[in-house]
């Protein structure tokens, strides 16, 4: 990531010079992309170091969820410092026309060609490692799919940039060149509110995925001593992190110390099924189901699986 954080300065700096020399809207609103790109790679640098502290008296379920809180400011980077300056240049170029200078649109359009073959081998190699973290699975890293978003949204953009200031070459129309600005801007926006809005889900608790909810059910379901799972609740705590808290009625007869037996012995189960649950809590009740709705789970529980 240090790579492409390097990468992406030098990139925003030969872009942000070809525009000013070129005078070109489209160059200029790649610059701020490649700007907003660079901010961002800080903030997932930020996400990865912080997110890996053990938990402690203050936050006692860790700091998984900092992913998530500098994902979501990543995504308000993209949103201001790269779509809004895109859609401003993209108006001021249509508003005011744009200086031709042939010479300065060749060096901008090198520029351009230049950064597609950066980005474009970040980008393969930003998708070699989603494969080799399992497909769709490594894309639940929020860091590692905001930076392949971010390369994919760069090579799109970089070819909106070329295809743009080619025209307006071709033509002598500034329109082409602002509406290439536009549809940049537009490109970035849109992409920062997928990330942002996978972010906030994530940040207000969102739930672990289906499948792993349903293994626990049936986990729970297939224990002898379990009459009934009243009541399953999962949240998502990091990236490898699940709290579960259930409620279940348990078979009658048994006394206290075999209770605390079996109340045991499922955790231990659950974690052994499910690996990324390091924060199981179980709650032993003969409420009848229709109370589900009005109550929540008790925090009996233990940590690690323990």
């Amino acid at each position: 990531m240090l790579v492409a954080l390097a990468a992406n300065l030098v990139i925003a700096v030969a872009k942000a010079v070809g525009g000013l020399v070129a005078h070109s809207p489209a160059l200029l609103s790649e610059a701020a992309h490649s700007v907003a790109d660079s901010l961002n790679e800080v903030f997932l640098l930020a996400a990865l170091r912080r997110s890996r502290r053990p938990a402690d008296r203050r936050h006692p379920f860790g700091y998984g969820k900092e992913r998530f809180f500098w994902s979501l400011l990543a995504a308000v980077g993209i949103f201001v410092m790269g779509g809004c300056f895109s859609f401003f240049q993209g108006v001021q170029a249509l508003r005011e026309g744009a200086h031709e200078d042939l010479s300065g649109y060749v060096i901008g359009l090198i520029v351009l060609g230049v950064a597609l073959l950066a980005e474009g081998t970040s980008l393969l190699r930003a998708v070699h490692q989603v494969r080799a973290q399992g497909g769709a699975a490594g894309l639940r890293d929020p860091a590692l799919r905001t930076v392949v978003a971010e390369d994919g949204t760069a090579v799109l953009g970089v070819t909106l940039a070329i295809a743009g200031m080619a025209l307006h070459m071709a033509t002598g129309q500034v329109v082409w060149e602002a509406s290439a600005s536009l549809a940049i801007g537009a490109l970035l926006v849109y992409v920062a509110y997928r990330l942002g809005r996978d972010a906030r889900d994530q940040l207000i608790g969102e739930a672990a995925d289906p499948e792993l909810s349903g293994r626990i059910r049936s986990l729970l379901r297939a224990q002898p001593e379990i009459d009934s799972v009243e009541a399953l609740l999962t949240m998502k705590l990091g990236l490898d992190s699940v709290l579960v808290a259930a409620r279940v009625d348990l078979a009658p007869g048994m006394d206290s110390e075999r209770v605390e037996e079996v109340a045991v012995r499922i955790k231990r189960s659950i974690a052994r099924t499910v690996p990324a649950a390091d924060q199981i809590f179980l709650d032993v009740t003969d409420r009848p189901a229709g109370e589900e709705a009005r109550q929540s789970p008790a925090a009996t529980g233990e940590r690690g699986g323990a």
